[in-house]
């Protein structure tokens, strides 16, 4: 298909019709009014059971009600629901944690923390909600929102990555240590996600702070994965970020691979990037000739491109949502149905699920609150309006407070077929799961935004316009406003200035020209009334 860039999302919500209320293949349509009251509800019972009982852990364990530390000791938790509370509308809630996380945070600590991880959740979150803070009615400082106390700490915790990407190819090390950098044993192999998902974090806090390292070293890791590409066009699912060999062949849209070519079509809107976008849609052509069976999409070996997993994995369900977002919306259903009628048979997603046998795959039977489909559900009904989609909304919300809502929380599925639990509720359940179940059921949330109010905002570099609509959602559903990338622009303003002189200059010698063209015309009218004069 020929290159265009589309429309962000909140843009796109203005073009496309939606049809509230429509009838569903089974009747009437699920009210969204009352799903969203319910979401609400789901969201109060996870969080405030975090607050009473695992805070400041990162997480909770909601069948013992207690908490533990996953990713670094961040309470990553707090972090990943901040600006799902203002989706929800608790300004005074939102207000209230930022305090919290400025008094309580430090990444100035001897832990080692997954690079993938922290960027998206801990960077991604703490850049979101210093975005929004002036929504959520934060007093923010005279030069916000290129500075702010978030966006302080979204730097450090970003700085604290950087080492990870020291490594003869520019892509990254998958784990760090806060303090002392990069341990002298740690792995080179690192998942292809784990190398291509820092673009729309690290574009923005360049953008945003003046310093170009942190979108620099994100380009170059993308780039070394495209150059890695086998000549069928397909990337495997772990490399070895010091030699470029790959390490895991296996080529597929889920677990292990999944949000670099996520953040190549959000990387490509953001910026405005036609090469991101090139980049995807060649990759799309491969995957569509070599994974795609039946609108199912298999795994493949990366140069040979025969099929070595005939399987479904839950993370891929974000797959038809991303299709929503280059406009292939009819590819995008048909897939998206292949993947509710999975959920229809379990009450949610198995890990992993064999799509000869129609069933699961043995120790990949859990759901831990995925939030993929239901992504991918928000994002087409707000392209197409299609009562479906709500109604996978309504099965996620009684599915969800049917099998693992307990009394501190919602506990993981540990096993779809007896629905057993696990003691743990990770972070994006809140971040993520709430978030898209909300924002399905709330067609007027400020995220869906058309354009037709925003802010006008001063800052040191002229007049920016933000909370215009077009969010970028991060891979942990964390909203990046894509105008703030236009706000701190140090270079461009410099840019600006240049070519304000530039006009200035040639308007004067235009006019200088003018000006001698006038007077050799007079010039030579002279001479030759001279000339004339001598003749006679």
């Amino acid at each position: 298909m020929p290159f265009r860039l589309l429309v962000p999302l909140g843009l796109l919500c203005a073009l496309l019709p939606l049809h509230h209320g429509a009838p569903g293949p089974g009747g009437t349509a699920p009210d969204p009014a009352h799903y969203r009251e319910r979401v609400k509800a789901m969201f109060y019972h996870a969080y405030d059971s975090y607050l009473e009982n695992a805070f400041p852990y990162d997480e909770l364990r909601p069948l013992t009600c207690d908490g533990h530390d996953t990713w670094g000791s961040f309470s990553l938790t707090l972090i990943d629901a901040l600006d799902t509370l203002l989706i929800l509308g608790n300004v005074s809630e939102f207000q209230r944690v930022v305090e919290v996380l400025q008094d309580n945070v430090d990444f100035d600590i001897d832990v080692n923390a997954s690079v993938f991880e922290t960027n998206i959740r801990v960077v991604g979150g703490l850049l979101s909600a210093h975005l929004l803070s002036k929504k959520a009615g934060v007093e923010v400082e005279a030069g916000w929102p290129c500075s702010g106390p978030l966006l302080r700490m979204a730097e450090e915790a970003a700085r604290k990555l950087l080492p990870a990407f020291q490594t003869p190819t520019g892509m990254p090390y998958g784990t760090v240590n806060l303090l002392h950098g990069v341990n002298p044993g740690e792995t080179p192999v690192t998942c292809t996600a784990g190398i291509g998902t820092f673009i729309v974090e690290f574009a923005t806090l360049s953008s945003l702070t003046g310093d170009p390292v942190f979108e620099d070293v994100a380009r170059v890791a993308l780039m070394r994965l495209w150059e890695s590409r086998s000549d069928i066009g397909l990337v495997g699912n772990h490399i070895d970020v010091l030699t470029g060999k790959w390490v895991a062949q296996d080529s597929g849209i889920g677990a292990g691979v999944d949000s670099y070519f996520e953040y190549l079509v959000k990387g490509a809107i953001l910026l405005q990037d036609k090469k991101l976008m090139a980049m995807f849609l060649e990759y799309n052509k491969a995957i569509r000739n070599y994974t795609r069976f039946d609108d199912w999409y298999l795994w493949v070996q990366m140069y040979k491109g025969t099929v070595s997993m005939p399987v479904f994995q839950s993370l891929e369900a974000y797959w038809p949502g991303l299709q929503s977002l280059i406009g292939d919306i009819d590819n995008a259903m048909r897939t998206f149905l292949n993947y509710y009628t999975v959920w229809k048979q379990f009450g949610g997603l198995p890990e992993f699920y064999n799509i000869p046998q129609g069933y699961t795959v043995e120790k990949r039977e859990g759901y831990p609150l995925r939030p993929e489909l239901i992504e991918s559900a928000m994002y087409l009904y707000r392209a197409t309006g299609d009562p479906t989609l709500l109604e996978l909304g309504r099965d996620a919300v009684e599915s969800i407070e049917k099998i693992s809502k307990v009394e501190c929380g919602f506990a993981t599925i540990k096993d779809l077929r007896d629905h057993k639990l696990d003691n743990r509720m990770e972070s994006f359940f809140l971040a993520e799961t709430v978030k898209y179940l909300y924002l399905l059921f709330d067609p007027t949330n400020f995220i869906h935004n058309n354009g037709s109010t925003f802010d006008a905002v001063i800052t040191p570099y002229g007049e920016c316009i933000l909370g215009a609509g077009g969010y970028i959602f991060n891979t942990e559903a964390h909203p990046i406003d894509p105008a703030a990338l236009h706000c701190c622009q140090r270079l461009k303003e410099e840019q600006w200035e240049v070519e304000d002189l530039m006009r200035e200059f040639y308007s004067l010698k235009r006019n200088r020209s003018r000006f001698q063209k006038k007077n050799d015309e007079l010039g030579a009218m002279a001479t030759s009334s001279r000339a004339g004069n001598n003749v006679l």
